[in-house]
């Protein structure tokens, strides 16, 4: 019997506001796609849209695929794309396969989430800081639900800790001007900044607030460090190296994991793709997404949703971060919370991480501080 063949959506912006992160999570679900058709268990033929950072961009491309009767898709960076589609799979009764960080509190029988879910990088990011001394902090993030969740979660932590926010600003989408946040900051004089801002937004912020702290002869990384759930290695190449340097990021993979399995796909990555941009968290998620799915794929026998769900909650993958497996309860994946600390040559020097894959809880049912206090509940070790 020959192989079987599958037609699969890969849905990302690779143009657009954020589409330097987009583009390295399409070029890790296609290098994926290679490996997966160089082994032999199935052959995968990747029909891609771009919605160009739009939002009725993915409901066009999510239907444009379903419409050509492809049942499952790889894709989507920001959770309100997740959320405008999502009606569409569950009606069509398709899988969204979503590789991205986010901020949780959902579910669905129609997406498998191969992302951190918070319990995964807000709050370890936040008890990291909290045991160096930060109790106060000033958020400044992008206008949707990833900054206002991600916020949310971090005041209550700190409020259980005595700490606080000094202050919270949000900004559209794509907007580069920041004088009034930054002279917002500086007069709230934080422990620590948490920035939810994506984009070009991100990468405008961290320079004018690098230049702006300088002019006033503080060193901003020891004074007023900025704390993130989604700064990756390609972002910090786009800061540019007056400001990239002494940034925080909680994440399940950074490129420097020394391992032999990081290295592989990093030698891949590159051959595969020279002009870049540099492998990210989500483009590492993108490419464990794509092989959970034609493993599933090819167990499974079928492209029928809740056949394929099932297989591949049965299936464990070893990606370059370390073991992945699907929990079948909530469709999150279980992953391995690391933090780095950004260095000048634009990558991360890894500082502490969880001795082994951490549970997803996406609803911080086992993992909310306002049951466990934070002082009990240490889940990452320092590395030296």
């Amino acid at each position: 019997m020959g192989l079987s063949h599958h037609r699969i959506g890969i849905l990302f912006s690779a143009d657009g506001p954020y589409g330097l992160v987009g583009r390295a999570m399409l070029n890790g679900a296609l290098l994926a796609v290679d490996e997966v058709n160089a082994r032999g268990d199935c052959v995968l033929e990747p029909v891609i849209r771009d919605p160009q950072g739009a939002l009725a961009g993915y409901v066009a491309g999510a239907e444009r695929l379903l419409d050509a009767g492809i049942r499952h898709v790889v894709g989507c960076y920001t959770s309100s794309s997740r959320k405008e589609i999502i009606p569409i799979f569950e009606k069509r009764d398709a899988l969204l396969w979503y590789p991205s960080h986010y901020e949780g509190f959902e579910t669905s029988a129609n997406v498998v989430y191969t992302g951190a879910a918070p319990n995964q990088h807000i709050v370890p990011l936040v008890r990291h800081l909290l045991a160096r001394g930060g109790r106060t902090a000033f958020c400044v993030g992008s206008n949707y639900i990833w900054a206002w969740e991600n916020n949310r979660i971090l005041r209550e932590t700190l409020a259980i800790a005595g700490g606080g926010v000094a202050g919270e600003r949000y900004l559209a989408v794509g907007e580069t001007v920041f004088d009034q946040v930054i002279e917002a900051i500086l007069a709230a004089k934080p422990d620590f900044v948490f920035n939810t801002l994506i984009g070009i937004s991100a990468y405008r912020f961290f320079r004018d607030f690098r230049s702006a702290c300088a002019a006033r002869g503080i060193d901003q990384a020891r004074t007023m460090p900025v704390a993130s759930c989604s700064l990756a290695e390609p972002e910090l190449e786009a800061i540019g190296p007056e400001a990239v340097d002494g940034h925080l990021s909680s994440s399940v993979y950074f490129t420097s994991i020394d391992t032999p399995r990081n290295r592989a796909f990093m030698a891949a990555y590159a051959a595969r793709f020279p002009e870049g941009p540099t492998p990210s968290a989500d483009a590492e998620s993108s490419y464990i997404a794509v092989h959970l799915l034609a493993g599933a794929l090819a167990r499974a026998g079928t492209e029928d949703a809740a056949t394929v769900r099932r297989a591949a909650c049965a299936d464990e993958f070893e990606a370059p971060q370390g073991p992945v497996r699907l929990d079948e309860t909530t469709l999150h994946a279980c992953l391995t919370p690391r933090i780095g600390l950004s260095t000048a040559a634009a990558r991360f020097t890894i500082v502490a991480q969880a001795e082994a894959p951490v549970a997803p809880d996406p609803y911080l049912v086992r993992s909310d501080p306002r049951v466990v206090p934070v002082s009990r509940r240490p889940h990452l070790k320092v590395v030296p």
